[in-house]
């Protein structure tokens, strides 16, 4: 029975930690240290839970009595894989590049006990179908949602990019903000976590 161990989400990520806040679990966060630069041949799906199970391993030396929760996101749009634009004018070019267009956003998880070395995986695929969005529509975003940058394909769907989407199709509706809650629930409950 693993109750008692601390749960660590690894992630510098403020909407995974409002997500997991949600839940109502008490928690600590980590930065991970893993590389994140994609291998080539990796697809979407792959490289998503690569990051996801690196970050948690990453950070188990520092935590070896504990859940780590691992977690990652790729978008993947005509036939390439999209990151987090990391800054405005990056956004701006990535954004014009997807309106209109149809996304697969794959959110990775992972949760990583570290006593038994058990391992709990999975990856959500979410579609979602952007607007046709001008130019003005999507400067005027960036100004008003200036977190976007650090979101993969720069769809915070969470706020103000909801406006930016026409359609979205998945399981779970929290995977596509970054962390699918529903299997996290499950896993938490495997390794003697209850969530309710």
């Amino acid at each position: 029975m693993n109750a008692n161990l601390p749960l660590i989400l690894g992630s510098g990520s403020v909407f995974r930690q409002a997500q997991l806040q949600r839940l109502g679990v008490s928690f600590q966060t980590a930065r991970p240290d893993f590389d994140e630069t994609p291998v080539p041949g990796e697809t979407a799906e792959q490289t998503a839970l690569r990051l996801a199970v690196g970050k948690a391993r990453s950070l188990a030396g520092k935590f070896p009595h504990a859940l780590i929760i691992g977690a990652d996101q790729v978008a993947w749009c005509n036939g390439r894989q999209l990151g987090k634009p990391m800054n405005v004018a990056n956004a701006q070019q990535m954004l014009a590049q997807l309106s209109g267009q149809r996304i697969e956003f794959y959110s990775a998880l992972c949760l990583l006990n570290t006593v038994s070395d058990g391992l709990h995986t999975h990856v959500d695929k979410t579609v979602v179908t952007m607007r046709e969005l001008s130019g003005r529509q999507i400067r005027r975003y960036l100004e008003r949602e200036p977190d976007a940058v650090y979101c993969a394909g720069a769809a915070k769907s969470e706020g103000l990019g909801a406006a930016l989407l026409e359609r979205i199709d998945s399981t779970d509706p929290n995977a596509l903000i970054g962390l699918p809650v529903f299997k996290l629930v499950e896993f938490l409950a495997a390794e003697g976590m209850e969530v309710i």
